[in-house]
């Protein structure tokens, strides 16, 4: 049985952090086509909360659904899975 609230994630690849706790997400899903049984990507995109102002453009995080925490946000950050090399 499953839970009750259980909440949907995603990973994807930090693309832009110009607001101020707030990320842009871009998840990446490939899906077959039932007809033609092609393989495509699918780009998303999705605000998410970063409390601490951590995450860098290109790093792979995940992240989860949760309350409206604004207009566009209905995201938050749960994890930072692989940092982008910084030199």
């Amino acid at each position: 049985m499953t839970a009750l609230n259980q909440r949907k994630s995603y990973n994807g690849i930090v693309t832009s952090i110009k607001m101020d706790k707030t990320v842009v997400v871009t998840v990446t899903e490939t899906i077959r086509h039932k007809r033609y049984e092609k393989v495509m990507k699918r780009n998303a995109k999705f605000y998410a909360h970063d409390e601490l102002n951590e995450c860098v453009v290109g790093d792979e995080v995940t992240i989860e659904e949760t309350r409206p925490l604004s207009k566009l946000k209905r995201w938050r950050v749960t994890k930072v899975k692989e940092r982008e090399n910084q030199e």
